[in-house]
């Protein structure tokens, strides 16, 4: 949720049964507010209690389907070949500190001041996911 300026707030969130959609499927689940979203609002932010829906919309995340994390640094195999993708929600938080990184591999050849080998897309062929639960 954030102050989306003029007295309205943007608010996300997703159904806890979140089941995979077609990739045109854009069905609105017009409950998912009244029963999911709304409730835990109000809960932290009394003043919510009385907030109604101005606006609605439907979309998808852009992730990589492995762990749903960022995928950054070289190819493999492909030489000179760099990724910088898969962030989805999370992306525009952490976008700042993943292009200091992807700079910092293309200009010295390795991470100088964030390590973020873990990220790598080795990790797809070692199957070792980066699972996080505290992300939408």
């Amino acid at each position: 949720m954030r102050d989306n300026g003029g007295g309205t707030y943007l608010c996300g969130g997703r159904s806890f049964n979140d089941q995979a959609v077609e990739y045109d499927d854009f069905e609105m689940d017009h409950s998912l507010w009244e029963a999911d979203i709304w409730p835990i609002i109000a809960a932290r932010i009394p003043q919510f209690e009385a907030i109604k829906i101005q606006s609605e919309w439907a979309g998808h995340y852009a992730y990589n389907c492995f762990d749903q994390n960022a995928i950054i640094g070289p190819h493999n195999d492909v030489e000179n070949f760099f990724f910088i993708n898969g962030f989805s929600g999370h992306g525009l938080q952490q976008s700042p500190a993943m292009g200091r990184a992807i700079a910092e591999i293309m200009v010295h050849g390795a991470y100088q001041t964030l390590d973020l080998t873990a990220f790598g897309f080795d990790r797809f062929a070692a199957n070792r996911p980066i699972l996080e639960k505290a992300i939408i």
